[in-house]
């Protein structure tokens, strides 16, 4: 793995495969789990999109726990129907829960007969159904430095970044995107109780490197703003 320069506190953990590292993360996800479930009722899991984590998403189903007892959100979903290719929502039923994981239960943030912003009471109260705070958090990240639905070109920004705002869920329109998207807020994510960013290939370590260069400035790379102290930085080539 090419040397990183990461801020003090965040710690990055490589390994020679996906499938190694989604093994590794899986495992931390799942240990974490336990521990909150072992103090509380319920525990929350928030995991993104893609195809980065689906080496993650298998290995973790197969992991015994009290899946009855855990909700799994996504930190952000494209507004389009289950059938689409693109769904986020689709992608997890599908690698996630399968078998014994079958039993957690997916908070979903997309109503197919409504436009996105119409649906905003309905999300927010999806949203209010995950634990407060956030138990385990698995981030992903595009080249752009954009983060769950955090992009540098969304208008909305600046409001879903306030980390002193209220909405914990915001509707999202970046140019460079087809799709309207949906995406936890960044006070929602920043509060989680353990933070990840799983990424894969050497094109995701440049970005990284550019976005550790100026960590303060979010506005051009919404990741930055999570690269503080108890990050956990999962990668592979």
């Amino acid at each position: 793995m090419p040397e990183l320069q990461m801020p003090e506190g965040v710690h990055v953990h490589s390994a020679q495969s996906p499938e190694a590292i989604g093994e590794m993360l899986a495992e931390q996800v799942a240990e974490h789990l336990r521990l909150r479930l072992s103090e509380a009722a319920l525990a929350t899991l928030v995991v993104s999109g893609g195809s980065t984590p689906l080496p993650f998403f298998r290995a973790l189903r197969g992991k015994t726990l009290e899946w009855g007892r855990v909700l799994i959100a996504l930190a952000d979903e494209r507004w389009v129907p289950e059938t689409d290719a693109a769904s986020n929502a689709a992608l997890v039923k599908k690698e996630l829960l399968q078998a014994e994981a079958a039993q957690a239960r997916l908070v979903l943030f997309h109503y197919s007969d409504k436009d996105a912003s119409e649906a905003m009471p309905e999300l927010e109260a999806a949203a209010t159904e995950l634990t407060d705070p956030v138990d385990v958090l698995v981030l992903g990240m595009g080249n752009d430095g954009h983060t769950a639905s955090l992009f540098p070109d969304a208008p909305e920004l600046n409001q879903a970044m306030d980390r002193h705002g209220h909405q914990q869920v915001m509707v999202m329109t970046p140019p460079s995107q087809a799709n309207q998207r949906v995406t936890l807020t960044l006070p929602v994510l920043m509060r989680a109780r353990f933070k990840m960013l799983h990424l894969k290939g050497q094109d995701k370590i440049s970005t990284l490197a550019r976005a550790a260069e100026a960590p303060a400035d979010w506005s051009a790379m919404p990741i930055r703003a999570f690269l503080q102290a108890g990050l956990h930085i999962y990668w592979s080539p």
